[in-house]
Order: C-alpha cells, then sequence, then structure tokens
C-alpha cells in the first residue's frame, strides 16, 4: 500500500492560511454586518473545517469511500442546523418588560 506524503512546505502554507482565516474570523467580529453575522462566521468555519480534513485528515488522497462518508457528516451536520434554524424561527419573541415588580 503506498502512501502520498504531503510535504512540509504544504503543512506550513495550509497552517498559514488557516492562520489568515483565524484573523478573518476575529476580523468579522468586529464588524456589524446585521443579520449576516452568523453567515459569515460559519462560512468561514466550513472553509476551516474543508482545508483541515483535506489536508490534515488526508482526506484529499484518499479512497472515493471516504469522501462519501466525509460528506455525509457535512449532510448530517447541514440538517442539525437547518432542524436547529426552524426551532429558532418558530418561537415567539417576548415583548421587553417596561416595569419590573417584586
Amino acid at each position: 500500500m503506498s502512501e502520498n506524503v504531503i510535504q512540509p512546505k504544504t503543512y506550513l502554507s495550509i497552517w498559514a492560511a488557516l492562520l489568515v482565516l483565524l484573523a478573518v474570523t476575529v476580523g468579522a467580529a468586529y464588524v456589524h454586518l446585521g443579520v449576516l453575522n452568523p453567515l459569515v462566521a460559519l462560512s468561514i468555519a466550513v472553509i476551516k473545517a474543508v482545508i483541515i480534513m483535506l489536508y490534515f485528515m488526508h482526506l484529499r488522497y484518499s479512497v472515493r469511500l471516504a469522501w462519501v462518508f466525509a460528506s455525509a457528516g457535512f449532510a448530517w451536520l447541514a440538517i442539525m442546523f437547518v432542524l436547529a434554524l426552524g426551532d429558532y424561527l418558530a418561537r415567539p419573541y417576548m415583548p421587553k418588560p417596561t416595569i419590573w415588580t417584586p
């Protein structure tokens, strides 16, 4: 069984890319984007997760069955996000109390 050897230069460039994405995540947290803040944060997190899966989990050079299982994990994560979002959007908003009386 032959395995692909990833060069240390590749690991360093991936590490630098992850650090840049970390800086973008921190920078995006300080920018007011309104309702787009969670979307931007999740998009950056998905990009970082894909990079980690491709290189550090060696998914890039693995067989297609491993790709199927990794895709199934992302599909399950999407299902969980949709279910959580459906619960969040279905809840009525509570009015702000005007006066607190004990």
